[in-house]
């Protein structure tokens, strides 16, 4: 197995402070491997990148959900009341509340948000949590199915293990752990290919698949997918069918329509490190804009003023 490689250089004030190393891997339409640097067939725990994959087997179970809703079942949101607003309304159509939601209580994590909520005396709540729109879906899922709601998010559930099942046919090779998220579902480990070969053939896939309705719903409602500001949200809308999701440690993919897909994992979990690189592979795979030129180099602050950047480490692409 290769060692990680310097993907991302720290500039601060001409000096080189420090440098994150990870893995990145570019694949072709069919999957194959056309660019990559570092570990790139170590297994990896995808984390909220694998939220599509997860929205898949919702609707594979017969979930009524669509548009908005659907994004949102794939999102990693903001806690704005453009989202808290939506996933009581998914939980009120099935007539369960936020008390069945098995996240944990967290604050929005939009700033703004997050002070509106303390303004006015609030705490944290299960609803603000970024996963809530995706645990509204799950137990959307589990209602039209006839499924236990209090245990959902167990290993042996049924619908946990057909997200297992979509995994591992999506990427097209068996899990090789299991483990438990911040939000506390269940997560199967598989190599970063393994990773882009499954995020690229969802946001390529044919009308009337379970695939298309989840990548169509994400790229039609970025807003759902992020929130105001976020990378995702802006990347889906300067570019129409571009599919893009973030997850933490460091982890991140995004896929053009024909399948075509870059995945990038930091090994020290930094989100600083993943932007660069990823910006990096879109613009091998032929896509440029004034977003990806903001984006692809990070801001380092000294004083309250920029002294250097995070930019990507020669020779990766």
């Amino acid at each position: 197995m290769s060692t990680p490689v310097e993907l991302v250089r720290v500039i601060r004030s001409g000096f080189h402070e420090g440098s994150h190393y990870g893995s990145v891997v570019v694949v072709d339409t069919d999957g194959s491997v056309l660019h990559a640097r570092g570990p790139v067939d170590a297994p990896v725990f995808p984390r909220s990148s694998n939220k599509p994959f997860q929205a898949v087997a919702m609707l594979a179970a017969g979930a009524q959900l669509d548009g908005a809703d659907l994004a949102l079942s794939a999102a990693s949101h903001s806690g704005e009341a453009i989202h808290t607003s939506r996933v009581r309304s998914m939980l009120e159509r099935v007539s369960l509340g936020e008390s069945d939601l098995g996240c944990p209580d967290a604050l929005p994590m939009n700033e703004t948000a997050r002070n509106q909520v303390l303004a006015a005396g609030g705490a944290p709540s299960k609803i603000y949590m970024n996963c809530s729109g995706k645990h509204a879906g799950m137990l959307t899922a589990c209602v039209e199915h006839g499924w236990d709601t209090a245990t959902y998010l167990a290993t042996d559930h049924p619908l946990q293990l057909s997200v297992r099942d979509q995994v591992a046919r999506l990427a097209e090779e068996e899990p090789s752990a299991v483990g438990i998220d911040g939000c506390g579902a269940p997560l199967f480990a598989i190599s970063l290919t393994g990773l882009a070969r499954a995020f690229g053939r969802v946001n390529a896939a044919a009308p009337g698949t379970a695939e298309h309705a989840v990548a169509h719903a994400m790229r039609e409602f970025p807003e759902m997918v992020g929130g105001t500001g976020r990378e995702d949200t802006r990347l889906m809308q300067a570019h129409r069918g571009l599919l893009v999701k973030g997850g933490a440690e460091g982890v991140h993919c995004a896929a053009l329509p024909d399948g075509r897909t870059v995945a990038v994992k930091i090994i020290d979990g930094s989100d600083r490190g993943r932007m660069p690189v990823l910006v990096a592979g879109l613009r091998m795979l032929g896509l440029e804009s004034a977003l990806l030129d903001e984006l692809g180099t990070g801001v380092v602050l000294g004083g309250g003023r920029q002294v250097g950047t995070s930019e990507l480490a020669a020779g990766v692409f």
